[in-house]
């Protein structure tokens, strides 16, 4: 079984940067897509950002556009999404998640997604 493990959330204000991580349990680096995703309360779980397996491509959400920037080390299983110039509406629980199908879809469906990390808290205060 994988687990994706996230931490670096926490409350900041708005304009400050925080950096986002998530391990997995076990070796990624052959064809997953990850993507990060967020919920705030009583909405919707919603599509950030997503990076294919070798990183030669990605996709942002376009609230997230210029401000987000979704990298991976395969050789230390994890991701990162670091986030700058962040804005009260980024407050939320953010999400890791794995898609283990082979190949270079950069999903933005939750439901396409295999494995989920636990969340981590992310608030920003204005």
């Amino acid at each position: 079984q994988v687990q994706l493990v996230e931490s670096g959330g926490g409350l900041v204000q708005a304009g400050a940067s925080l950096r986002l991580s998530c391990v997995a349990s076990e070796h990624t680096s052959g064809t997953w897509t990850m993507g990060w995703f967020r919920q705030a309360p009583g909405k919707e779980r919603e599509f950030v950002a997503a990076i294919s397996w070798l990183s030669s491509t990605t996709a942002y959400a376009d609230s997230v556009k210029g401000r987000f920037t979704i990298s991976r080390d395969n050789a230390k299983n994890t991701v990162f999404l670091q986030m700058n110039s962040l804005k009260p509406e980024d407050t939320a629980v953010y999400y890791c998640a794995a898609d283990t199908t082979p190949g270079l879809r950069l999903p933005r469906l939750p439901s396409l997604y295999d494995y989920w990390g636990q969340g981590t808290q992310v608030t920003v205060s204005s």
